[in-house]
């Protein structure tokens, strides 16, 4: 390869040796500095000290795999190869409309942080209730 003069790298190359190419979203700065749209946050001003991270389709985080193992665990022997996008679309929006409920609760006690009493009122709200996360119960010794 051909050097430039005065310079330890090779031609065509920058500091970091990465190529010509641009850089993706990981290599330009830290997470921090990043808003979740470059025109403005949703959820607050970078300069008042809220720095979001670049949301992009995570529902694609829900695996085959995984759910596979749901489909399992509730007795499904044969799963067609259509039904993991109709799964992921139906998982999503039964989280919007939880989420949606669980964010009215925090906005009316002046919250930031959801807590498990918050999901498990509004499954019990909703008619799905969930067993198992009520405080204990402590006897006399």
């Amino acid at each position: 390869m051909a050097r430039l003069s005065g310079s330890t790298q090779p031609a065509g190359l920058g500091k970091t040796a990465t190529g010509l190419g641009g850089k993706g979203l990981g290599k330009s700065t830290a997470k921090r500095h990043r808003c979740v749209i470059r025109s403005r946050c949703y959820l607050g001003d970078p300069a008042n000290g809220y720095h979001g991270k670049i949301l992009r389709d995570n529902i694609n985080g829900i695996t085959k795999g995984s759910i596979r193992r749901l489909a399992r665990r509730g007795g499904v022997k044969r799963i067609s190869a259509t039904i993991y996008d109709e799964v992921r679309a139906a998982l999503k929006d039964r989280l919007k409309l939880l989420l949606h409920d669980i964010c009215a609760i925090l906005e009316c006690t002046v919250r930031k942080t959801i807590t498990v009493p918050d999901v498990v009122f509004v499954l019990n709200c909703h008619g799905t209730p969930i067993y198992g996360f009520d405080t204990p119960f402590r006897t006399r010794k």
